[in-house]
């Protein structure tokens, strides 16, 4: 059973929290039937494919 090694403080845990950053998703154009869609980049072969439903995209 995993157990924490030992207590972090106050302040070191919310330094620790506070450097974590959430990047945005970057959108890639693709052409599907002539028409431009952004998708983000790991369902490009999804969206190719048909598994997507591309009225959401936009």
């Amino acid at each position: 059973m995993a157990v924490p090694k030992r207590r972090l403080s106050r302040s070191n845990t919310r330094h620790r929290r506070s450097s974590w950053k959430a990047a945005p998703v970057d959108l890639v154009p693709i052409r599907i039937d002539g028409r431009i869609y952004r998708v983000p980049r790991r369902l490009v072969r999804a969206a190719h494919r048909g598994y997507l439903d591309l009225s959401r995209f936009g």
